[in-house]
């Protein structure tokens, strides 16, 4: 074969690997107008400074807890890598990703998830396991994630899931196939909009109050990490009124706490104390905290592990205070057009008019 005959086919397949990636990338969904919470996880990999603390967890982390209060407060860098039902594997994995890319001083684990003991759905599966980068870290979340008829190939390969998305492409496919708006901030997804709880659902009665084994071993194995990587553990119970916190979990948290010699926070039960106020500091009527409430939980927090670690204000370092005063501003800007759009929804509402979503 001549030189000429040999370049040619190695430029065909370099052709063909570009065009696969682009269509893949393209038939991804792009998570950014509609179920945003599928951006959370990558948009880690932007930062361009390391963290204090950072938290892993479901949807109790990422909508109860502003990291920009915490630097506002105490000069205090975090970020939150949580995600939409976040299975206590799917924490591990990525704080042992985490880790090889940083060294927190404080890691927090939301441990709702200890409820569940399976994988649960393929859809929040996709939420938190897409934004990975490719890593070892990022296989073994998948492995352990997986329904019974899910693929490891889907997942490493997302073109085999979503190949059947292209009568579903809009604009916005095409407009963020290479980069995509920032949607939250260091992880906190930001809402201002306020309901109040009205009712509290009743809770189910559970065949059994004891958490499964699997979710014990990875709570083991996540205090064996932070132990090896010189990072302090802290376990919390975001104030979220429901999904329901069982006086049995608590108390099998609370001696695993003690026996571990690891600081547990029940925030659900310290609400008063916070300053939560369940009129005025949720969106979806106690479920999500809105971003008052949020700001409260961070203060309260973030006093806390600064008496108890000793983290350092660095409000006072140029080049951080930089990066996180550009943080402050994207975030006060995004406050001030979600109430401005409040207003006009309810301006357009009072007139009997619906707004319309484009």
């Amino acid at each position: 074969m001549n030189k000429k005959k040999f370049g040619l086919r190695v430029a065909a397949v370099c052709f063909l690997f570009i065009a696969i990636w682009l269509l893949q990338r393209l038939l991804m969904p792009k998570y950014v107008s509609a179920i945003v919470e599928g951006s959370l996880i990558e948009e880690y990999y932007r930062e361009e400074t390391s963290h204090d603390v950072i938290f892993v967890g479901d949807c109790e982390v990422y909508e109860n807890i502003s990291p920009i209060a915490l630097w506002d407060n105490y000069g205090i860098t975090s970020f939150i890598r949580g995600g939409a039902q976040q299975l206590i594997w799917q924490s591990y994995y990525l704080l042992e990703e985490t880790f090889k890319y940083e060294k927190p001083e404080v890691a927090v684990f939301n441990i709702l998830a200890m409820q569940y003991d399976e994988p649960q759905s393929e859809a929040y599966n996709r939420l938190n396991l897409d934004g990975m980068r490719m890593s070892k870290e990022k296989i073994k979340s998948i492995n352990a994630s997986m329904m019974e008829d899910e693929h490891l190939a889907e997942y490493l390969f997302p073109l085999l899931r979503y190949h059947s998305r292209w009568n579903e492409l809009s604009w916005e496919d095409f407009k963020y196939i290479f980069n995509k708006d920032k949607i939250s901030h260091n992880g906190y997804y930001m809402r201002v909009d306020i309901q109040p709880v009205k009712t509290i659902p009743k809770p189910k009665k559970l065949p059994s109050y004891e958490f499964g084994e699997k979710a014990w071993e990875y709570l083991n194995r996540m205090v064996e990490l932070c132990k090896e990587n010189d990072v302090q553990l802290v376990l919390i119970k975001a104030p979220s009124i429901y999904p329901h916190w069982y006086d049995e979990w608590d108390a099998q948290i609370k001696e695993y706490s003690e026996e571990h010699d690891l600081l547990y926070i029940n925030l659900l039960q310290k609400a008063d104390e916070v300053g939560i106020d369940y009129n005025t500091d949720t969106y979806n009527g106690g479920l999500h905290l809105n971003i008052s409430g949020a700001e409260k939980v961070a203060v309260y927090l973030g006093n806390i592990l600064k008496e108890t670690y000793g983290l350092k204000d660095h409000r006072d370092e140029p080049e951080l205070s930089s990066v996180w005063q550009e943080k402050s501003r994207f975030y006060n800007e995004m406050r001030e057009k979600q109430l401005r759009e409040l207003e006009e929804y309810g301006y357009l509402k009072s007139l009997g008019v619906e707004k319309r979503e484009d």
